[in-house]
């Protein structure tokens, strides 16, 4: 279990070490964003819910997990490190696992900076209540000015 949980810290340290992973996580959150409020029409449903950010969502993972996943060996070979992987006294599938994991994490950290997302449908929706709210003590306004 060590040294899958070794490797898994080497892989997630690594994704971070470069600002690629900075710049596909802020894409990542741009696309998920466009996609639950513009196109998905999140403004002309009239109704604040998740449904077009879970709709969206699996075409936006079609891309990611594809493009996280073929950098972990890959990147082993290119920078010639993948001789002493498989020399050091870990089994295949120890190695597998562990970067298994680390591309896991970083997808889920992903995931998890959508949680602005979910304030925002949060606000706009008490937002839209509220609206709601005031538009019917208006229109009550009008029909009875006595009260």
């Amino acid at each position: 279990m060590k040294p899958t949980l070794t490797i898994f810290k080497r892989e997630l340290r690594s994704y971070f070490a470069t600002p690629v992973a900075y710049v596909f996580i802020v894409i990542f959150l741009l696309l998920a964003g466009a996609f639950s409020f513009y196109l998905g029409g999140f403004y002309e449903r009239g109704q604040a819910d998740l449904q077009p950010f879970f709709t969206f969502h699996p075409w936006l993972y079609l891309f990611l997990v594809p493009a996280v996943s073929m950098r972990l060996w890959a990147e082993e070979r290119k920078s010639g490190t993948i001789e002493l992987l498989l020399t050091l006294p870990v089994t295949l599938w120890q190695a597998v696992l562990g970067k298994f994991f680390a591309a896991w994490a970083f997808i889920a950290i992903a995931l998890v900076l959508t949680f602005p997302i979910w304030l925002t449908v949060n606000y706009l929706g008490s937002l839209i209540y509220s609206l709601c709210g005031m538009v019917i003590d208006v229109a009550m306004e009008r029909m009875f000015p006595d009260r």
